[in-house]
C-alpha cells in the first residue's frame, strides 16, 4: 500500500475576510427594541455591527473571503486540494457550501465538507486541515469560517438582535518543514447543550447567565492546557484572539491567562459576535492593522453552542 508522504508541519501562509457594508449602530437599534447605546455596550461591548444584504450569503461571502486568503498569500486555485467551510447558519442541508466556494474560486476537484461546531468551528476546521496536512491527505487547505446569523435572529428581543451579526474570515494552511500549528484542545459539554439553540427551529436563544458564568470559569483551563501542550509560556504570546462572544468574557479570560502583553483581539466592539467567523475575522484585521508580525505567536480559543470548546497555538506567517 503506497501512502502520500507526510509533512512534518502545517502552518498558515494567509488571511483573508469579508464582512458586509451595511452597518447597524446602536442607535439603529434602539429604534427597533428597547435598548440603548449604553445598556449594549455596558453588557456586550458592542458598538455596531455588519448586517448582511439580500445578495450576501454563507457561500458568497465565504467565497469572497477565501478568495482574498488565495491573493494575500498568492497561491493558485489549483494547489488547493480540500476545502473546508465552519458554518452554522446555511438555510439549507444539501449541497455544503465547501463545494460551491470551491466552484466559485475555480479550485478543481478539491476535497470538500463544511464543520458545525458552532462559534468554535473555525478552530475545529482549521486543526482537521492541520491534521490533514500533517497526515498527507492534503497539502494546502483553505479554511473559511462564514456566518449571516441575520437570518436567524428575532429582531424583537434584544437579549439576542443585539448580539450577532455577520461576516467571513479566512486562511490558506500548507505544508511545512516546522509545525505552524500546535495541538488542539477541544472538548464539549452536551449535557449543556440546552443552553443555546434554536426557539421555535428558527431564533437564537441562549441563556446568558449560563454561558456567561461557563466560559468565565472554565474555559481559561482550555486555553493554558493549548499553551502548554504547544510548549509556550503565556509570557511568550504576541496575542490571544478568543472567539468573539462578549467583551466583558473576552476580558475575563484574558486576565486569568496572566499574559499581560499580549494583545487582546476585541473585534467584537465593530464586528459584533460572528460565530465561526469570529476568530478568523479577528486574526485577519489585526493582521492587516501590523499588530501581528511574522512570526508572532498567537493563541486562539472558540466556544460556542453545544457546548464545544477548542483552543491551539498558532505561528504568524
Amino acid at each position: 500500500m503506497n501512502l502520500s508522504p507526510a509533512a512534518p508541519g502545517a502552518r498558515i501562509v494567509a488571511f483573508g475576510e469579508y464582512q458586509p457594508s451595511n452597518v447597524v449602530t446602536n442607535a439603529d437599534l434602539a429604534e427597533r427594541v428597547d435598548t440603548s447605546d449604553e445598556w449594549i455596550q455596558s453588557r456586550v461591548g458592542i458598538r455596531e455591527r455588519r448586517i448582511a444584504g439580500p445578495d450576501d450569503t454563507v457561500i458568497s461571502m465565504a467565497a469572497t473571503a477565501g478568495g482574498k486568503a488565495l491573493a494575500a498569500g498568492g497561491v493558485d486555485p489549483g494547489d488547493i486540494d480540500l476545502v473546508i467551510v465552519a458554518t452554522c447558519t446555511k438555510t439549507d442541508q444539501i449541497p455544503n457550501a465547501a463545494a460551491s466556494v470551491a466552484a466559485r474560486l475555480g479550485i478543481s476537484a478539491p476535497g470538500a465538507f463544511d464543520v458545525n461546531a458552532a462559534c468554535a468551528g473555525f478552530c475545529y476546521a482549521l486543526n482537521l486541515a492541520s491534521d490533514a496536512v500533517r497526515g498527507g491527505s492534503a497539502r494546502s487547505v483553505l479554511v473559511i469560517g462564514s456566518e449571516k446569523l441575520s437570518e436567524w435572529v428575532d429582531w424583537t428581543d434584544r437579549s439576542t438582535c443585539v448580539i450577532f451579526a455577520d461576516g467571513a474570515g479566512a486562511v490558506v494552511v500548507t505544508a511545512a518543514d516546522t509545525p505552524g500549528i500546535g495541538p488542539v484542545v477541544w472538548g464539549s459539554s452536551g449535557e449543556r447543550a440546552d443552553r443555546i439553540y434554536l426557539r421555535e427551529n428558527k431564533y437564537l436563544f441562549q441563556e446568558g447567565q449560563a454561558v456567561f458564568r461557563w466560559t468565565t470559569t472554565e474555559l481559561h483551563s482550555v486555553a493554558l492546557k493549548a499553551l502548554e501542550r504547544a510548549g509556550v509560556a503565556p509570557s511568550e504570546l504576541t496575542a490571544f484572539v478568543p472567539h468573539q462572544a462578549n467583551l466583558r468574557i473576552i476580558e475575563a479570560i484574558a486576565r486569568k491567562l496572566q499574559a499581560p502583553q499580549a494583545i487582546i483581539a476585541r473585534d467584537i466592539v465593530t464586528a459584533g459576535n460572528t460565530s465561526s467567523a469570529s476568530v478568523p475575522l479577528a486574526l485577519s484585521r489585526m493582521a492587516e492593522r501590523g499588530e501581528l508580525p511574522s512570526g508572532s505567536t498567537v493563541l486562539t480559543l472558540g466556544f460556542g453552542a453545544g457546548l464545544t470548546y477548542a483552543a491551539q497555538v498558532l505561528q504568524i506567517p
